[in-house]
């Protein structure tokens, strides 16, 4: 009989580890702790001093990381949030703050110097040696969200007159200190960027063949101020492993890697999903780790201006208040019509948020998704008010004038709703605002309005009140 080899469960034995340190915690058996930590990669050690802070508090959480093995620690540090890692550099001592600081990439460490206090800054540099020092001053300077603020300078640079055998023993020498070594680039006199060349060219090459035969001399770069949502377009385009940053002089001045776009990525995303809901959050805690003060702040502003909108609402209401009283019919499909044309413009809002995101929509297109919205407003909404006249005619014995206005009224709304979702977010990136707050309830609150004024106007075209 076959014995069949069961592979625990990853999450079920994270649980369980979880819970057996929570249990030793509790009896102060910080060792022991530590032991059932090590039985886990870095990244689920992050985790789970992560889970430890939430359950008791920050320092039994500092108290299990000094307790690493410190080469370990680097890792588990780099895995952490900012503001985690701020929080146990303020507790720590400055040995071993040097010791973390020295032992991380360059780029994760220039992330955690800009987040720390001035003065612990200014040890830190203190005690770095002069070349270093001037180094990090240059990316410190770098605005935020920008290529130079995500680069690395530890990339792996060659001369164009390197034959492939001299190239290679060069990666070999340096190579432990680079980000990556898969892509190489080649410089020129006075640092600048002339080619690329990539791991796999040079392994597969003759070794007598020169780096300046098989680099490819046209290669993708981001400037350094270049935001770093253009930088991801750039990685999600070409799919790269890296890219070279350059300055105004076409010199490299260093790479982003993919695994920091990532973070980039999730940010974006994170921050467009958040406008969309109308929540102004420019905290980088999760959700649990923000206070609720926190949360009315970055949702009470936005909800109070879509609540002054809906004054305007009510403004168009009482505006048509006879008609309303007159035909009382016409108030039981008010909801139905305002809630399809929000529907309507948000369906549109966010597909033309994404096109423009990964790059399938440009401004130039403008034409183009408004005639594509205005057909498919058009069958959408004579689809719905087909089947809201039967609807409306047979089910509620409402006379057929009736039953036009509504119908009527609705694929108005609908072309129109979808007309403002699709032309909102192309008009906001025009002017430079994010598309992202087009979506949501803004446009909800802008469809209602345009719904109610549609509505009553048809029902004075076709009932005559």
């Amino acid at each position: 009989m076959d014995t069949i080899n069961v592979v625990p469960d990853m999450e079920q034995a994270y649980d369980e580890s979880i819970e057996k340190i929570f249990e030793l915690l509790e009896e102060k058996k910080y060792f022991r702790c530590r032991d059932e930590l090590l039985k886990h990669n870095e990244v689920e050690i992050a985790e789970m001093l992560v889970d430890i802070r939430r359950e008791f508090d920050l320092q039994r959480m500092v108290v299990l990381f000094r307790a690493l093995p410190k080469d370990i620690s680097v890792d588990v540090f780099a895995e952490l949030s900012i503001d985690d890692q701020i929080d146990i550099i303020n507790i720590i001592t400055d040995p071993e703050i040097k010791y973390i600081l020295d032992e991380l990439d360059f780029d994760d460490m220039i992330d955690v110097l800009e987040e720390l206090p001035s003065n612990i800054v200014d040890k830190i540099l203190d005690k770095t040696p002069k070349t270093e020092r001037r180094l990090i001053n240059t990316f410190l300077k770098y605005k935020e969200d920008s290529a130079g603020a995500l680069m690395t300078p530890e990339y792996i640079n060659l001369n164009k007159s390197f034959t492939v055998r001299q190239a290679l023993d060069h990666i070999k020498e340096v190579g432990l200190d680079s980000e990556t070594i898969y892509t190489c680039y080649v410089l020129d006199r006075g640092r600048k960027l002339i080619g690329v060349v990539s791991l796999k060219a040079l392994v597969i090459s003759d070794d007598n063949l020169l780096v300046s035969d098989i680099m490819h001399d046209d290669p993708v770069v981001a400037h350094v101020d270049d935001d770093q949502e253009e930088v991801s377009d750039l990685f999600t385009r070409y799919g790269y492993l890296a890219i070279p940053v350059v300055d105004n002089e076409f010199r490299l001045v260093g790479i982003v890697t993919v695994d920091d776009i990532l973070d980039v990525i999730e940010e974006e995303a994170t921050e467009d999903i958040e406008r969309m809901a109308g929540i102004i959050d420019t905290s980088d805690r999760e959700y649990l780790d923000q206070s609720v003060f926190q949360h009315v702040k970055a949702r009470l502003p936005w909800l109070f201006l879509l609540m002054c909108s809906y004054f305007i609402t009510g403004g168009i209401l009482a505006t048509f208040e006879d008609a309303m009283s007159s035909v009382i019919a016409l108030v039981i499909y008010m909801p139905m019509l305002m809630g399809t044309g929000g529907n309507s413009g948000s369906q549109s809002s966010t597909l033309i948020i994404r096109g423009m995101a990964t790059g399938e929509i440009e401004l130039r297109d403008f034409i183009k998704v408004m005639w594509k919205e205005i057909r498919v407003g058009v069958v959408v909404g004579l689809c719905l008010s087909v089947l809201n006249y039967f609807r409306i005619v047979r089910l509620d014995h409402n006379p057929p004038m009736v039953a036009v206005t509504v119908c009527v009224s609705m694929i108005l709304i609908v072309i129109i709703a979808k007309l403002i979702g699709s032309m909102l977010p192309m008009v906001a990136k025009k002017i430079g605002i994010d598309p992202a707050l087009m979506a949501g309830p803004m446009m909800a609150s802008i469809t209602d309005m345009i719904s109610l004024c549609t509505y009553f106007l048809m029902a004075g075209v076709f009932l005559h009140i």
